[in-house]
């Protein structure tokens, strides 16, 4: 199975201590595991993730692998843009193309964890 982890950290070193420590402090009940995807803000998160390239996503993985025309069809847009949203996401890692062409996401779960926190005084 493959993960993919998408965390909202300042730097990717700390995204991948705190995963670290995830595994360590969950224990047997809640497993990280797989590639981690980490952003430095909540508006960088979402200039990739924005509604229309999530539901790409979603679909996608309902899907399976699909041509962009089909892709398009299935979500009622059109190709241009369809085609500009998979290219970001492909450039990101979260979309991959198959030896015949079609788009399809490779991971089996995608988790997403965010955390806020009040600043120290």
């Amino acid at each position: 199975m493959r993960t993919m982890t998408i965390l909202i950290e300042r730097d990717e070193a700390t995204a991948r201590n705190r995963l670290r420590g995830g595994v360590l402090r969950a224990g047997r009940t809640h497993r990280y595991q797989g590639e981690v995807r980490s952003f430095e803000s909540p508006a960088a998160l979402f200039r990739i993730f924005s509604p229309a390239r999530w539901t790409l996503i979603e679909r996608l993985q309902e899907l399976g692998p699909v041509s962009l025309r089909g892709l398009a069809r299935s979500v009622g847009r059109d190709v241009k843009s369809v085609h500009r949203d998979v290219k970001v996401l492909v450039e990101e890692g979260l979309i991959e193309r198959d030896e015949a062409g079609r788009v399809y996401v490779p991971f089996d779960r995608i988790h997403a964890e965010f955390e806020m926190a009040r600043a120290a005084a």
